[in-house]
């Protein structure tokens, strides 16, 4: 029920957020003038920058699972992870993906279905603290020019002031950087069995634990694997600058690679269904106050960025159509797949105690 509520709440403020990028008719008309106007070159560039981020998360994957023992094609493990790509895209909640791919990499190794979650666990972690890294380092440099002051100081919102925003992804990423670091302390120290069996999230903690041991031991792929993320968090920033250039906004690429963790991080909270709208907003407030863009070229650069991202996601669709694994005799619901992740889940915690 709390998720069928979430998810109806985040769809309302898609609606919402919708509403308020195109209500404007003089915003419609500035879009359309930039869509007339645009280089559509630097479009196809933002294409190839994008193939490069799903290259390298292909990359940092396929290191994860070797460590774990799954060896399989390069082309079998690319299937499987864009069919994970077109699911994170297409339901509600941004990890429908893995579990999809989960399983279905289950049925090609039937044998090591522990493994393959836990490749998918840390194949998560990995991201995230590469994107701590890089958003420390660029508001640590950038932080004077993203809090100076601008016209949006005059304004008594402060969902009109980039300062706001900068706050609450610092705000954010403290909270990133104590996780990471509560649970390296906690499974170094195997404190995890102090836990109360009631423990909230006790045992996602033990899977946690369970993936540092292992690939702290491994530490030359995790090393290969956190350049693979920095590459995945880059090339997504690139991306998103190859469309701006495109809608011909004088922006230079050191500004914009900092506000990008921004949206990126706002974005991703569960306040819009995939961060649509979120994500226009947010740019229109940075790149309107802090680069003079005009905001109807700030949503279209959002907007089309979105879209190029879902374009390079859609081949996943048609590969999970064509997709017979090993093992299975046709396509499984979701509920099915949740289920049995839950109970895999279940089953490493209790090896783990």
């Amino acid at each position: 029920m709390k998720k069928t509520l979430l998810t109806l709440l985040q769809l309302l403020v898609t609606g919402a957020l919708l509403y308020w990028v195109f209500h404007d008719p003089a915003v419609r008309i500035a879009m359309a003038v930039a869509i007339r106007d645009a280089d559509y070159r630097w479009i196809l560039g933002a294409i190839a920058a994008y193939i490069v981020v799903e290259f390298a998360a292909v990359v940092r994957w396929q290191i994860l699972l070797k460590v774990q023992g799954i060896n399989l094609s390069t082309a079998r493990i690319s299937g499987l992870f864009i069919i994970g790509m077109f699911y994170n895209q297409f339901l509600p909640g941004g990890t429908g993906g893995d579990i999809v791919k989960t399983y279905l990499l289950w049925k090609e190794t039937p044998g090591k279905k522990p493994g393959a979650l836990l490749a998918v666990l840390f194949d998560r972690m990995v991201g995230l603290i590469a994107l701590i890294i890089i958003t420390g380092v660029l508001i640590l440099l950038r932080y004077g020019w993203l809090t100076r002051e601008t016209a949006a100081q005059l304004d008594s919102n402060p969902l009109h002031n980039p300062r706001f925003y900068v706050l609450v992804v610092l705000a954010v990423f403290g909270a990133a950087v104590l996780f990471v670091t509560t649970t390296f302390i906690v499974s170094g120290f195997n404190l995890l069995h102090k836990l109360p069996h009631r423990f909230p999230g006790r045992e996602k903690l033990l899977e946690i634990s369970a993936a540092y041991h292992l690939y702290a031991r491994h530490w030359r792929a995790t090393t290969a694997a956190f350049s693979a993320s920095l590459v995945c968090h880059l090339g997504t920033f690139a991306t998103f600058l190859c469309v701006a250039y495109a809608f011909r906004a004088a922006v230079a690429p050191v500004d914009f690679f900092a506000i990008m963790p921004i949206e990126r991080t706002i974005s991703s909270l569960p306040i819009s269904f995939a961060g649509v709208g979120t994500r226009e907003f947010i740019l229109q407030v940075m790149l309107f106050n802090l680069c003079a863009v005009p905001p109807a070229v700030a949503r279209m650069i959002g907007l089309t960025g979105f879209t190029v991202i879902l374009l390079c996601c859609l081949p996943g669709g048609i590969v999970y159509f064509f997709y017979r694994p090993s093992g299975a005799t046709g396509h499984v619901k979701m509920r099915e797949m949740k289920q049995e992740f839950a109970t895999l889940e279940h089953e490493i915690s209790e090896q783990e105690e």
